[in-house]
């Protein structure tokens, strides 16, 4: 029997897709919205802050944080105990750019 390497049902997709796919991922959430919309309100990175606003335990916003870090929708640092986040707005301006195409591709093909 060959020997095959195991291939990631992502690379069957399209890059713009898996991309799409992967930020909507990262905001299935409403404490990520959440905490979305409190970085959007904020001049600077956001650091303790997050945990004080998201009715949630600590280690349940870090999950939160840590996959939309993983998805590039934030970034963050850490300096010693403290962690603090921002968004990357680039990544988020391409994640909507993305939404509108496929939202503005499937206007066009409505056929009900």
């Amino acid at each position: 029997m060959a020997n095959r390497m195991a291939v990631s049902r992502k690379d069957l997709f399209a890059e713009k897709d898996v991309r799409l796919a992967d930020g909507a991922r990262a905001l299935s959430h409403p404490a990520r919205v959440a905490i979305l919309r409190m970085l959007a309100e904020q001049a600077v990175c956001v650091c303790g802050e997050i945990v004080d606003e998201i009715p949630l335990a600590q280690s349940t916003v870090s999950q939160h944080l840590k996959a939309m870090k993983q998805a590039g929708l934030i970034e963050g640092t850490i300096d010693g105990p403290r962690s603090c986040y921002c968004l990357n707005v680039p990544a988020l301006k391409q994640l909507a750019g993305d939404l509108a195409d496929l939202f503005d591709a499937m206007e066009r093909r409505a056929c009900c």
